[in-house]
């Protein structure tokens, strides 16, 4: 006997997959920059010193390290779903955002400090390697997409006048208050 797909799994299997990648691709777009942004506040001398011991930490410990972000944030999304709740939904979506930019940020710096230690565990070295395959595997199939390409090919268009009108626009503020000091 052979068993049939469920219709309505069928029917949703695109719409989550592609909110998924879109989720993913935030992440992608997000990571190296605030990844950077959080490197340059790491300089300050006592958060020097807490990556410094971040980065000697044993595996379990790193993973604990990594993993607390997400549960430090839980609270604030909570929070923001209440305010969604009770009718301020655009102050709920903000504190979303704020606390997925954040969070991101964070755990892009804390995973670049821990992981070395985490590829020393094994079954997270399995794991991480099939989340990068599978995680590339559906960017490519967004990449491959009607849409996505159309949408690079708008944005590569835009490119160029938009840098001309951003140099324009700092020329206009640099003769407005002079050069910077």
């Amino acid at each position: 006997m052979t068993r049939r797909p469920n219709r309505l799994i069928t029917w949703l299997k695109a719409p989550l997959r592609l909110l998924l990648a879109l989720i993913i691709l935030f992440e992608e777009w997000g990571w190296q920059p605030l990844q950077n942004l959080m490197a340059r506040i790491a300089r300050l001398p006592v958060l020097r010193s807490i990556e410094a011991r971040i980065a000697r930490l044993p595996p379990y410990a790193a993973l604990v390290v990594f993993f607390l972000p997400g549960l430090a944030l839980l609270p604030v999304k909570i929070g923001a779903l209440w305010l969604v709740a009770h009718g301020q939904r655009l102050a709920g979506l903000a504190v979303i955002v704020a606390a997925k930019l954040v969070g991101t940020a964070i755990v892009a710096r804390l995973f670049t400090l821990t992981r070395p230690a985490l590829m020393r565990l094994a079954w997270f070295a399995a794991l991480y390697a099939r989340w990068t395959g599978w995680k590339e595997q559906l960017l490519a199939w967004v990449r491959g997409s009607a849409l996505w390409r159309s949408l690079h090919a708008w944005r590569l268009r835009l490119r160029e006048p938009l840098r001309s009108w951003r140099s324009r626009a700092l020329r206009r503020v640099r003769h407005w208050f002079g050069p910077p000091a």
